[in-house]
């Protein structure tokens, strides 16, 4: 996280991988809903602007209503 704010980075969206077929890599760890709301203080915390994070969270689902929220979040 330190390395994307000192790149500027104002978004950011952490998910679970999930297995899509059993011929894929299983999931080694579940990681919970609680951890994802530790890490979405933290993140808040060192500054960033906006951020998704849960287990289901994908950086494109919804992109576009994102790219909107942080735009009037930046004040633009």
């Amino acid at each position: 996280m330190d390395d994307l704010r000192s790149a500027d980075v104002d978004f950011l969206t952490i998910g679970q991988y999930l297995q899509p077929t059993r011929k894929h890599h299983p999931v080694i760890r579940y990681v919970p809903p609680a951890e994802f709301d530790a890490l979405k203080r933290i993140a808040y915390a060192k500054g960033f602007v906006m951020v998704a994070a849960s287990p289901l969270t994908r950086s494109s689902h919804h992109a576009g209503e994102d790219f909107a929220k942080l735009k009037a979040a930046r004040g633009a």
